[in-house]
C-alpha cells in the first residue's frame, strides 16, 4: 500500500456539498492499494503511521508520534497514487488494486487506525472529493509497504 501523510492543523473532506470528515490536529492520510496487497499491508502501514515521530516536541524536534500528541487521522483513498509516469505524458494506473479490493483495503486500513485508538474519519471511497487542508509545518511524508 502507499500512503502520502501530510501533518496538518485542519483537514475535511467534502462529497457534493457535504462534509464527510474533518479532523482537527493530525494527519491527512491519501492511501492507495495497490495490486497484491492484502489485510497484512494494511495493518503494517496503520502502525507505522501511528508509530511515525513527525510531531515537534517541547524543544521543537519531529520526535512525537500520532498518538503521543492524540491527534485525529483522515483517511482518504487515492488511486493516482499508483500513477505510473514511466511512458509518456499521461499516467496509467494499473497497478492500483481493483476497486472492489481498494475499497476493502481502504476500509480496512481505515479501521485499524481505529484500532490503534486513533480517532479516524474518512472520505467516501470513488467519489468525487474535495479535500482542505491546513499542512502544518508543512511536512509531507511518502510511505509504501
Amino acid at each position: 500500500m502507499r500512503a502520502l501523510v501530510q501533518r496538518v492543523s485542519q483537514a475535511s473532506v467534502t462529497v457534493e456539498g457535504e462534509t464527510l470528515g474533518e479532523i482537527g490536529p493530525g494527519l491527512l492520510i491519501l492511501v492507495c492499494a495497490m495490486q497484491g496487497d492484502g489485510d497484512a499491508e494494511a495493518e503494517a502501514l496503520a502502525a507505522r503511521i501511528v508509530k511515525l515521530r513527525i510531531f515537534k516536541d517541547e524543544a521543537g524536534k519531529m520526535n512525537r508520534s500520532l498518538r503521543d500528541v492524540g491527534g485525529a487521522a483522515l483517511v482518504v483513498s487515492q488511486f493516482t497514487l499508483a500513477a505510473d509516469t514511466s511512458r509518456g505524458n499521461r499516467p496509467g494506473f494499473s497497478t492500483a488494486a481493483p476497486p472492489a479490493e481498494g475499497e476493502r483495503l481502504y476500509r480496512h486500513f481505515a479501521a485499524r487506525m481505529e484500532a490503534e485508538g486513533i480517532p479516524t474519519a474518512t472520505g467516501r471511497f470513488g467519489a468525487d472529493m474535495q479535500v482542505s487542508l491546513v499542512n502544518d509545518g508543512p511536512v509531507t511524508i511518502w510511505l509504501e509497504t
